[in-house]
């Protein structure tokens, strides 16, 4: 029987990422509602017009299904914050998915590229609680995915700090410093996500592991003299 009371590495994966990707995509909204009631030339915009992250993260792109860019900002609020707000409390499969589907819809309504990636990951992730994998275990040996787990502490905080960076240290960046240098973002973001993807998979050994000493250390029914 799974412990819902267990920790799980898929379920702090998922909300500490669903997390940073929801307060991505209200970085990108922010920007849409300063250009205010505007029609974008197309479905792929520049979330900033003006600023630093206009002048030094190459204007933050995305896309948006909707052709207003105020709409667009308000919807993409509205969105990321939901985002962040759900994956606080991912707890099982199904609420997994539905983070997932908010990233995708976050995509949609101007949240960006990078954010919504990082959710749709982070979904991924979610999906994975408590949910045992026949095709991990027949593959993998016993002794394969232990190793696989004692790596998940160490990739999660490496991806963590890089996922903070991204999200939340570039903008400090770009506003206290006026730091300049988009191709360092740029290639933040694509370690951001070989790393999570990295994250999850190490983590999938993890929880794995995990269920197997409870099992183990079960005490045996004891015997009358």
């Amino acid at each position: 029987m799974i412990d819902k009371t267990a920790f799980s590495a898929a379920k702090s994966t998922a909300r500490i990422f669903g997390i940073l990707a929801g307060l991505g995509g209200l970085t990108h909204g922010i920007g849409e509602v300063l250009q205010g009631n505007v029609k974008p030339e197309g479905i792929i915009i520049n979330s900033w017009a003006q600023g630093p992250i206009a002048t030094h993260m190459g204007g933050e792109p995305g896309m948006t299904l909707v052709p207003n860019l105020l709409v667009t900002g308000i919807l993409n609020i509205v969105v990321s914050l939901t985002v962040v707000i759900w994956a606080a409390f991912v707890h099982d499969r199904k609420s997994g998915r539905i983070l997932l589907l908010l990233s995708v819809l976050m995509l949609l309504v101007g949240g960006g590229f990078g954010p919504p990636i990082l959710g749709i990951l982070a979904g991924v992730a979610g999906m994975g609680i408590d949910t045992p994998s026949s095709w991990w275990q027949k593959r993998l040996s016993r002794k394969g995915w232990h190793r696989l787990g004692r790596l998940w502490p160490g990739m999660f905080g490496i991806a963590a700090i890089n996922g903070v960076f991204l999200v939340v240290g570039s903008v400090v960046l770009v506003y206290l410093f006026d730091y300049d240098n988009a191709d360092l973002f740029t290639n933040s973001f694509f370690f951001s996500v070989v790393s999570l993807a990295v994250t999850i998979w190490v983590g999938r050994g993890h929880d794995l592991q995990s269920r197997e000493p409870r099992a183990a250390a079960a005490p045996a029914p004891a015997h009358s003299s």
